[in-house]
Order: C-alpha cells, then sequence, then structure tokens
C-alpha cells in the first residue's frame, strides 16, 4: 500500500528539483554542509569497519546507513541536485532558470565540501592525537586510498581519467537510483530498504562519489599521503564531478522525466480476433493531476 507510481513519484522529483531552486542561501549551505559531513562520518565508519574486520563488503554493507540518514532528515548532496533540479528547468517551472540551478549547484558544493572538510580534519585529529603521532591503521588506509585514486588514475594517462570518469558515471547511476527509490515508498522502512541496495553497490564497487571524495581526500593529504591538492582536483575531483553530473542527469533524470512525465500517447491496438475494436485508450499519463510533496 505504501507503493508510489512511477508516473506521481517523476511529479515528485520535478517538485522536489524546483523547491531546491527557490531555497534560500542560508537553508541550502545548512542542508549541504550537514550532508557532506554526515557523509563524511558513514565513509569512516565504513573503512573502519572494512580495516578492523577486512570484510569491505560488510563495510559496504553498513556504508548506507549515512546516506539514508541524510535523505530522510532533508539534507542536500551535489549528486541528488544534479539529478533533480534539471527536471524542473526542463519542466518550466516558475522560478526555475539556468542560472538559479547553477546557484543551486554552486552552493550545494560550498556546502558539501565545507561539512566533508570539518569532518575530514576531526578523524585526522583524533587518528593521530592532534597530529602528534603516526597515523593509526584506519589513518594509513586512508593516504593510501587518496593515492591510489590519483596518481594511480594519472600512471594510465588518458585511459586513467576515462576510466575515473566512468567510475563518477556509474556512481552517480547508482546513487540518483538511491533517491528516486526513496521516493518509491511512503513509509520510512520502505525508503531505507529501496535505497539501500544502490547506493552498497557503489561503494562496494569503487566508483567515484564526489561528495564522499570531499572527505576521503583531504584526510589522506592531511595524514601525509604523497598526492598533492593538485592530483586530488585533477586527477579526481573535477572529473568525478562531471561523471556524477552525467550519470544521475542522463540515466535515472532523464530516463524517467521522458518516458513518465513526458510520456507518448498509447499507440492504438489492433482489432481483437472477433472484429472487436480495440478499447479505448486510458489517459496518458503526461496528462494527469500531478502528485504533490
Amino acid at each position: 500500500m505504501s507503493y508510489v507510481q512511477p508516473s506521481d513519484f517523476t511529479r515528485a522529483m520535478i517538485d522536489a528539483g524546483a523547491s531546491k531552486v527557490r531555497m534560500s542561501t542560508r537553508d541550502t549551505l545548512i542542508r549541504s554542509f550537514m550532508a557532506g559531513a554526515i557523509l563524511g562520518l558513514a565513509a569512516a565508519f565504513a573503512i573502519t569497519v572494512t580495516v578492523q574486520t577486512g570484510s569491505a563488503l560488510l563495510g559496504a554493507v553498513l556504508f548506507p546507513v549515512g546516506f539514508i540518514l541524510l535523505y530522510l532528515l532533508g539534507f542536500d548532496l551535489l549528486t541528488g541536485v544534479f539529478t533533480l533540479v534539471p527536471l524542473a528547468l526542463l519542466d518550466k517551472r516558475k522560478g526555475v532558470t539556468v542560472r538559479g540551478m547553477l546557484r543551486n549547484w554552486g552552493l550545494v558544493f560550498l556546502g558539501n565540501f565545507a561539512g566533508a572538510l570539518t569532518v575530514a580534519f576531526l578523524i585526522a585529529f583524533i587518528t593521530t592525537y592532534g597530529f602528534n603521532i603516526a597515523p593509526d591503521d584506519v589513518g594509513q588506509r586512508l593516504g593510501e586510498i587518496g593515492e591510489s585514486r590519483t596518481l594511480g588514475y594519472a600512471e594510465h594517462g588518458a585511459a586513467g581519467m576515462l576510466t575515473l570518469f566512468f567510475r563518477g558515471v556509474l556512481c552517480n547511476w547508482m546513487v540518483s537510483t538511491g533517491v528516486v527509490a526513496a521516493m518509491m515508498s511512503t513509509s520510512v522502512s520502505g525508503k531505507a530498504l529501496t535505497m539501500w541496495m544502490p547506493v552498497m553497490l557503489f561503494f562496494y564497487m569503487g566508483f567515484e562519489h564526489s561528495v564522499v571524495n570531499m572527505f576521503l581526500f583531504p584526510t589522506g593529504l592531511m595524514l601525509g599521503g604523497e598526492f598533492s591538492l593538485a592530483d586530488y582536483l585533477v586527477w579526481n575531483e573535477i572529473p568525478t564531478v562531471i561523471g556524477n553530473l552525467v550519470g544521475g542527469l542522463c540515466f535515472v533524470g532523464l530516463t524517467l522525466y521522458v518516458t513518465h512525465a513526458r510520456t507518448k500517447a498509447q499507440r492504438q491496438l489492433p482489432e481483437g480476433p472477433a472484429g472487436r475494436e480495440a478499447e479505448p485508450e486510458s489517459e496518458p499519463e503526461a496528462d494527469r493531476e500531478p502528485a504533490t510533496v
């Protein structure tokens, strides 16, 4: 009974995108700051579990807890607004412009980065007792991730850059599927269950998430990772942001919008075997009254 039909949750996606563009600067920054911080803590938790148990799968299974919490609390991730806000622009919602969309993206990026950076500093501090001792096993692992996912791509040149971009595409394909999946249910348990699988998949498969990386790589730099800020920006963050935009918008937002919010009229069925005319077509989904959130 809690299932929401695709035509209705697609309308909810458009409504959500429009509301994010209209949101005040203060609220956008607060919500995106908290989203970046919670996702950073979730990543730290998952990596701690992985290091202490030796099971990357267990870490991936537990990571979605942070994603689910930030969604239920109404906080905003860059990967989510990449998918939702353009739909409001395409649907010509009142007050939604290209400038407004870019403003929202910029504010969410800044808020996510500030939140993730805050957690990065705190984690780096507690794993080194205020930068007075060498990092513990978790801290060493964080430094290794930063090196392997910057210099590791750079070693392969253009092929490495394309691999990084595609991992960014695949990541937000899954993460945005999780965002949309939460709209399929009106119950908390249903939302959590539908978000869990795609988010777990992206983390375990090692796809590149721009906001998670806002935590991982600054932490690695603070803990002595042998890569530079330029390495992080050029060989991870910037291509990942572009890949996340393409993945979320093209493979989630636009596909759902085109087939559920802007559907074509149903095909005329041929006459039945007894010579009866086909039954009247049902009302096209695009003409139905949209759902509200």
